[in-house]
């Protein structure tokens, strides 16, 4: 079984989630940042692939430009809650 990560090993903030206008919406994404053995783990082991996703980005950009958010929003992922439990809530709201 793996060691778990240090606490600490990266920054971390929340910031609002945004719209495809990039206007901010109500709910809050938990981002974090990877430093020491978390990056290393991330670059080295937990990474899978890259996929260079900018002709997606564009066609996407091209539909919200257009004012058509239907055809902007078929590609993109599915998003759902994380379920967290009411400790882990707790801590990051401190």
């Amino acid at each position: 079984m793996e060691a778990p990560i240090e606490a600490g090993s990266g920054p971390g903030a929340i910031g609002p989630e945004r719209d495809l206008h990039l206007q901010p919406l109500a709910r809050r994404s938990l981002e974090l940042g990877l430093a020491g053995e978390a990056a290393r783990l991330y670059a080295d082991e937990w990474t899978a692939s890259i996929n260079d996703a900018t002709s997606l980005a564009h066609t996407i950009h091209t539909h919200v430009r257009d004012g058509d958010l239907d055809a902007a929003r078929q590609p993109l992922p599915r998003e759902r809650p994380y379920p967290v439990s009411e400790g882990a809530l707790a801590h990051l709201r401190q």
